[in-house]
């Protein structure tokens, strides 16, 4: 079930919308709300994954209310309006979709198809959170979680991604560029990713650098990485 909430400040507009909705046994209407001010309250407590929001209504307005929720529980969006002009500026706010009233039943039936293919599970790529705090790996037929803050590097080869901690190396099915793009290790090689927190000394040479990891541990730095490296911790 697809849990909505109906957030319009009039009555007819509201229970119009319920009847249309109730044709769909797969969407499940768990509140109404007739401001913004009793929406934010019934969305904090109830999370509901899609809602139907009213862009003009008194004080707060929908699109002022989306920016007051927090962005952990932020459900799918579909605006509401009577009127087209703003159907462009919800897309600017991050609506899912929008309605125009008075609701065609085809074009509220398409939302809804939307809104279901999104609910699809998806590949972790898509659903992964923005920055990863443990990273799966394995060694041998053993599984393993390795917390960011142990990694020191890793770094591929035709074997695949590595990871390597103080105490040991893994694998992991993660690419470096995910692991560039969510977690706080660096690019210090085409195929080597650092943590600032591990670097222990630089040794400075002709074609780029070495690096000395906190427990030892010797890691490449080519020479285009070199200077954003060095500058990270106050050299020139």
């Amino acid at each position: 079930m697809i849990t909505s909430l109906i957030i319009d400040d009039e009555l007819f507009a509201r229970e119009e919308l319920a009847d249309l909705l109730s044709e769909s046994s797969d969407i499940e209407i768990i509140g109404q709300c007739s401001n913004a001010i009793e929406a934010l309250q019934m969305i904090t407590k109830l999370k509901p994954q899609l809602i139907f929001l009213d862009i003009q209504m008194p004080r707060i307005t929908g699109i002022e209310l989306i920016g007051m929720l927090d962005p952990d529980i932020m459900p799918r969006i579909v605006f509401v309006t009577a009127y087209d002009e703003f159907a462009i500026k919800a897309f600017d706010n991050h609506a899912f979709d929008y309605l125009l009233k008075p609701i065609d039943e085809k074009r509220l039936q398409q939302t809804l198809n939307r809104v279901r293919k999104d609910l699809q599970p998806k590949s972790v790529n898509i659903i992964a959170p923005e920055q990863l705090t443990h990273l799966p790996c394995y060694t041998g037929s053993k599984l393993k979680v390795v917390s960011i803050k142990e990694v020191e590097f890793v770094f591929s080869d035709l074997s695949g991604v590595h990871v390597a901690t103080d105490k040991e190396q893994a694998h992991t099915h993660l690419t470096l560029k995910v692991l560039e793009e969510k977690t706080s290790l660096i690019k210090c090689h085409r195929q080597y990713l650092i943590s600032p927190e591990a670097i222990s000394e630089i040794d400075v040479q002709e074609t780029g650098a070495e690096v000395t990891t906190v427990s030892g541990a010797k890691v490449p730095v080519s020479r285009r990485y070199l200077k954003p490296l060095k500058q990270m911790f106050g050299f020139l």
